[in-house]
C-alpha cells in the first residue's frame, strides 16, 4: 500500500503508470505481477508453501495489496520482511492514513494474479492483466 507522490499519478494512465520508477511501479497498482513473478520463479509446483496474500480492505476503506507469504516471512516491493514485523507496521501506516483501517488476510489461488477474469470471481478483487499495461510487465506471464 504504497501512496504515490507523483503529481497528477492516476491508475487510469497507463504511460504515468509504466513511468514511475520499478518500485514505485510494482507498489502502486501492479503489485500482483510483482507477486506472480514471485511466485512463479520460485513456487512454480506450490510445494514451497508460498501463497499470495491480499490485503482486503474493509468496506468503505481504500488500501489493498498482494504480497507472497511464507510462514514466517512476507516479500513485496520492499522485500523480503519478517511477517509479524511487516504486517504491524501495515496497520500502523495504513491507520494514520485512514484512522480505523482493518483488512482481511485472503490467501488467493493460483492464477488469479494474471487474470482479470479470474480475479473478478472473487468479491472484492479486480486485477488488471498483464496484457492490460502500456507494456507487458514480466517476461512470460505463465498461467498456473
Amino acid at each position: 500500500m504504497y501512496q504515490p507522490r507523483t503529481s497528477g499519478y492516476t491508475k487510469k494512465d497507463p504511460v504515468k503508470c509504466w513511468n514511475l520508477p520499478d518500485r514505485v511501479f510494482f507498489a502502486c497498482g501492479a503489485c500482483h505481477i510483482l507477486a506472480h513473478a514471485f511466485w512463479a520463479r520460485f513456487d512454480a509446483n506450490g510445494d514451497r508453501g508460498y501463497s499470495p496474500l491480499w490485503f482486503k480492505p474493509a468496506a468503505g476503506f481504500t488500501g489493498n495489496d498482494i504480497v507472497i507469504a511464507g510462514h514466517d516471512w512476507i516479500f513485496d516491493y520492499h522485500g523480503f520482511s519478517p511477517r509479524d514485523a511487516y504486517l504491524r507496521h501495515t496497520w500502523h501506516r495504513a491507520r494514520q492514513r485512514w484512522p480505523g483501517w482493518h483488512a482481511d488476510l485472503v490467501t488467493l489461488p493460483r492464477g488469479v494474479l494474471i487474470s482479470e477474469e479470474k480475479s473478478r470471481e472473487i468479491e472484492g478483487l479486480w486485477l488488471r492483466g498483464p496484457d492490460q499495461f502500456l507494456h507487458m510487465p514480466c517476461p512470460v506471464p505463465t498461467a498456473f
